[in-house]
Formats: C-alpha cells, sequence, structure tokens
C-alpha cells in the first residue's frame, strides 16, 4: 500500500503525485497539518486552505475513501500511520519553499519516499540556474515539453477508509471565496466562456475589473496558490482554446498563458535561489539607503497614502484578500520607490493579507518591482498618477473602494496629488493629503538607487 501526502495540492484531478501512487497499489490519501507551517501565513489564507482540506475530505468520501487529517510533525505523523497502516511508501508532489523543502527531506531520511514535480509545468532542474530577465527565462521554458493533466484515480485504487477526524477550525475576518477543486473548476469554466478571448484586452481595464471581475481576469490566484486547480489543467485547455481560436482571440489565450510563465519563473528563481524570500535577488555595489518611517508605512497599509489609485488597492487587499495585478504592482511601486521603505516590509503585510499568498509569486514579484529581482531596468518605477489616468482614467476602480472620492469627478480624481491643497480640501475634506510629493519621490528613489548600483 502507498500513502499520498497531501501538502499544497488541494484537489483530486491533474494530481501526478496522487495518480502515480495509485497506479501500482492501493493508496491512502494523508494530510498533515503543521501548526508552525500554518503560522507563516496569514489567518485569512490559513482559514481558506483548511476550507480546502474539509472539501478535499468530502471528495474523497464520495470516491469510497477518506482523507486522512492529522496534526503535527510530517516525518513523525507519516511515520506512525505507515506504521499503523503498513504503508511501504510515500509519495508526495515537491514544494520549494524553503520551509516545506527542509520538512520533505526530514520525510525522505525517515521513511520510503517517491516525490515528483507537479507544481510547475517545467522542472526547474530541467532549465539553466540563472537568467538575467523573463525573456531569456521564457525562451528556454517555451521550448520543454509539458505534460498533459493526469486523470483522476480510479476508486478501487484508494484504500477504503472512515476517519472523523476534521482539520482545526480557524475565521478569517473577512468573507472568503469557495475553497475546493470544483469551485475552482466553475471559476475556470466561467472564464473560458467570458474571458480568456479577450484577456489581453481587457486584464488592465479597471473598470472592467470591478464591473466583470471574472472576465477581465480569472481572478484564479487562490485557487492556483492553495493548488485546487492544477498547472497543466490550465495549460492544456487554454492551450487546446488557442488551436481553434483566430485572429485577436488567439493572441489573447496566448497572453493568458503567457501569464503563467511568470509563475514559472517565480518558481524557478526560489528553487535556486532558497533565500529569495528575505535576500536581494540582485547583487548591489553599495546597500540600498531604505527608509524607516513607521507613520508612511502604517499610512500605506491603511489606504490613507493621498494617492487614489494607490490607496484603492490597498483598501481592496484589507477588505478581499486580494488585488488585481494592475494595482498591485502600483502599491509595491509607490511602497518600495516613492517612499523608499523596504520592499521586506510590503511582502510580509501581503503575506498576512492575501489569500492568494504564494511565496515565489509573492517575493518574486516584490523584488521585480522594488528593482531588486530579475527585471532588465535597473530602476523602474510606477508613477501612480500615470498609471491612474492609463488605466482607470473613470475613476470607477478607485471609487469602488475610496468611497471619500465618490463625489470628485474623475479627472480631479486622477489628478489629486498635484491638485493645491485648497482645491482637495475643497473637494474631498475628508481624504487624506498625498504623504510624500509625487515628484520629490521620483528623484529621490532615482538618486538612492543610482547610489546603490555605483552610478554616482
Amino acid at each position: 500500500m502507498h500513502i499520498f501526502w497531501h501538502q499544497r495540492d488541494l484537489r483530486i484531478p491533474d494530481n501526478r503525485g496522487l495518480a502515480l501512487a495509485a497506479k501500482d497499489e492501493p493508496t491512502l490519501p494523508v494530510s498533515v497539518v503543521d501548526p508552525e507551517l500554518l503560522k507563516q501565513i496569514g489567518k485569512r489564507q490559513r482559514a481558506f486552505l483548511l476550507n480546502g482540506l474539509r472539501q478535499l475530505k468530502r471528495q474523497y468520501r464520495k470516491m469510497g475513501s477518506d482523507l486522512l487529517i492529522r496534526v503535527g510533525a510530517p516525518a513523525e505523523t507519516l511515520g506512525s500511520l505507515c506504521a499503523q497502516y503498513e504503508a511501504d511508501r510515500v509519495y508526495y508532489n515537491r514544494h520549494y519553499r524553503p520551509a516545506r523543502r527542509n520538512r520533505q527531506r526530514s520525510v525522505d531520511d525517515a521513511l520510503p519516499t517517491k516525490s515528483v514535480t507537479d507544481l510547475v509545468l517545467v522542472s526547474p532542474e530541467r532549465l539553466d540556474s540563472r537568467y538575467p530577465n523573463h525573456s531569456q527565462f521564457y525562451n528556454d521554458w517555451q521550448d520543454e515539453h509539458k505534460l498533459t493533466p493526469f486523470d483522476v484515480p480510479e476508486k478501487e485504487r484508494l484504500v477504503s477508509v472512515s476517519d472523523d477526524t476534521g482539520p482545526p477550525s480557524i475565521t478569517a475576518d473577512i468573507d472568503l471565496p469557495t475553497a475546493g477543486y470544483p469551485a475552482a473548476r466553475e471559476r475556470f469554466d466561467q472564464f473560458m466562456t467570458a474571458g480568456i478571448e479577450s484577456y489581453g484586452d481587457t486584464r488592465d481595464d479597471m473598470r472592467q475589473a470591478v464591473e466583470q471581475p471574472v472576465g477581465a481576469v480569472s481572478r484564479l490566484s487562490p485557487y492556483i496558490a492553495a493548488g485546487m486547480i492544477g498547472v497543466r489543467e490550465l495549460w492544456a485547455a487554454a492551450s487546446e482554446r488557442y488551436e481553434t481560436a483566430r485572429g485577436s482571440a488567439q493572441r489573447n489565450i496566448d497572453k493568458f498563458r503567457y501569464e503563467l510563465s511568470w509563475r514559472e519563473q517565480n518558481y524557478h528563481l526560489l528553487y535556486y535561489n532558497p533565500t529569495l524570500l528575505v535576500d536581494n535577488y540582485k547583487s548591489f555595489p553599495n546597500e540600498i539607503e531604505w527608509r524607516e518611517d513607521s507613520d508612511q508605512l502604517a499610512a500605506w497599509k491603511r489606504g490613507e497614502t493621498g494617492y487614489p489609485f494607490v490607496d484603492a488597492g490597498m483598501r481592496q487587499l484589507n477588505e478581499e484578500g486580494y488585488v488585481h495585478n494592475r494595482p498591485r504592482q502600483i502599491v509595491a511601486s509607490f511602497l518600495t520607490k516613492h517612499l523608499l521603505i523596504d520592499w521586506r516590509k510590503g511582502a510580509n503585510y501581503f503575506r498576512k493579507q492575501l489569500i492568494d499568498h504564494d511565496p515565489a509569486n509573492n517575493y518574486g514579484n516584490w523584488q521585480w518591482t522594488a528593482s531588486t529581482g530579475t527585471d532588465s531596468v535597473d530602476v523602474r518605477i510606477f508613477d501612480p498618477v500615470a498609471q491612474m489616468s492609463k488605466y482607470d482614467d473613470g475613476a470607477t476602480y478607485v471609487t469602488e473602494y475610496v468611497p471619500e472620492l465618490r463625489d470628485v469627478p474623475a479627472d480631479k480624481i486622477v489628478d489629486w496629488p498635484t491638485l493645491s491643497r485648497a482645491n482637495r480640501d475643497r473637494l474631498a475634506p475628508d481624504y487624506p493629503h498625498p504623504i510624500v510629493d509625487r515628484n520629490e519621490g521620483y528623484e529621490r528613489a532615482q538618486r538612492t538607487f543610482e547610489r546603490a548600483l555605483g552610478k554616482r
């Protein structure tokens, strides 16, 4: 008999490790809830993942089996279960976060194991260890073979067992999306019907992001981060649609596939750079002179910076545990450039607040935006005023999350940081004034990074 150890792969369909475990031997599904690992993510995501375990348990029960859920250290817990059920091997899907890799090694040292690549389409070992930018990574990654989705095991390949132990209960401070594979697949089907053929054209349209949240983008990130839907399944469905599409529809579908490659690169970075979560990826001749300003950091967290696009993004994060990708970049750039506050403080706040927190994506993307990562541009600074003018000129997104500005004309909201103080007081007396001057913040960031790069 085999044991399959579920980690962040909370699904039965397209689960490579589970499929291989059940191919030759009856397989017992197991999840080990490690309290030390749970502490490393925010309460919101903890609650979502534990809801996912409950849903996964229900799915196994429908198949005449069950998911054994235990709390403890994986090596000891899995060892006890192997002895109890006379299992001769533990199968699992490899994960790349350092804390998970340490636990996987401890299981490997204690028990006979078999691990496989499931989290990504292309195993990091198949590519070079280092790439200067995404374009060069993408060229190599695109040429690699990608596996098709794995079938659900036959019911008779799963051990017939019943166990009433469920996961711990945690209550989040916000409403959570429905967890589990069925909800993930339903959302993906909705996106395939209403969004994928226009994805490239609408993904940064903030009006559509408010009016048609699943369609303008997929909103699948919480499910992908929790492994509630497999990346091969997404890739295969999108690729099948791509082959039959024509013109702009094909271009838009390809944009969705291309965006998946960014996730692949972030996991590639984490695999080869285990300190990505705490250290700059890029080496600098001189230290970056980050500023310490607790008041400005707190204002950024609250969404009270006086920059409407930034504040809308932060308030969406606080209210929903999710941020659209465009404002996600803007709020990160504003913190690390206009405020010159260390990217690690922003990434850690995201870790606590996001439902879709993914260690590779969160820290890899923060480093890219902070100009400490793989970006080919030495210093990239997003201008929050210009960005709003381009992507939310009607202020639909901003006024959805910043009610103080709902009675202000859209053009004034766009230009808010450049208006006179008297005009701002007249238009929206309850909304904050900018905590940093737009031009001064930009120029200070430029000087600081040039010094770090040895250009001054």
